[in-house]
């Protein structure tokens, strides 16, 4: 079984044949074309939509709205403590992976900078050498 098998068989499947219905294209040469068997193709052709499949279609959808909801900020762990607070019982893991299989990816939070710390710029040359007194007006000027 190929690479494009593995993937989605259901939807592969569905491909070879609406090859041979649409462009009058044999299954053998669209088997070959896509890596896998003929027996692979006819065992899968008339498969059944799977529960667990159909459930995944659901948690998709709803994991996409989230994500949209939120203005594309929402990471894995946020979507699905919002889909626990919806009635959905799913794990992290699986709406990591999910939202990796919809490219769906949450922004990155900015830390705060903090202060400038001493070391990190060169220091100027002290003229006044930290003395502000003067005996007479205009010769110590400390905001220069």
């Amino acid at each position: 079984m190929g690479e494009v098998a593995a993937a989605a068989p259901a939807q592969v499947a569905g491909v070879i044949s609406n090859c041979k219905a649409q462009q009058d294209i044999p299954h053998t040469l669209t088997c070959r074309a896509l890596g896998v068997s003929q027996s692979w193709f006819y065992k899968w052709r008339h498969q059944p939509v799977t529960g667990r499949e159909v459930r995944r279609g659901k948690l998709a959808d709803a994991i996409r709205q989230i994500f949209d909801a939120s203005g594309g900020t929402y990471g894995s762990p946020k979507v699905r403590i919002t889909l626990v607070r919806q009635g959905w019982r799913v794990s992290v893991n699986t709406v990591a992976r999910l939202m990796a299989g919809l490219d769906l990816t949450g922004r990155k939070i900015r830390r705060r900078r903090g202060p400038t710390r001493p070391g990190k710029r060169p220091v100027f040359p002290d003229f006044v050498r930290r003395d502000f007194t003067a005996d007479a007006p205009d010769q110590v000027w400390p905001g220069t």
